[in-house]
């Protein structure tokens, strides 16, 4: 079976999406920013190296510094699909950074949204 497309899209091509849905309802890039750095331990140069390099998501999760144990605590549905019953890693992991940012566009708190 082949992978899904989103796999193989760049980082950097859908990164500005999650800003503009973000900054529209009066978050920030840098709360967008906090929500990717907490998820998957990345700071802010290897995120910048990451846009820059034209990084796929799946290398993206994969080369992860320390994707956060606490991300299994996100639960619920993104695109008609429960989160909890994603059973590809690599997919689950791009719809918990989805679901986190769907929260802030809605405005939930930081201290929600990173399961505080």
């Amino acid at each position: 079976m082949a992978e899904h497309k989103i796999y193989s899209m760049s980082v950097n091509s859908v990164y500005p999406h999650y800003i503009n849905k973000a900054e529209r309802k009066g978050r920030t890039k840098e709360e967008v920013d906090e929500i990717i750095f907490w998820l998957t331990g990345y700071d802010e140069a290897g995120l910048n190296h990451v846009l820059e390099s034209g990084t796929d998501f799946k290398t993206f999760f994969k080369e992860a510094p320390r994707m956060n144990e606490n991300r299994t605590l996100i639960k619920g549905v993104i695109c008609g699909v429960r989160i909890e019953e994603i059973e590809e890693e690599i997919m689950r992991e791009i719809r918990y950074l989805d679901k986190m940012v769907d929260e802030l566009a809605r405005g939930k708190s930081m201290e929600k949204i990173l399961r505080h």
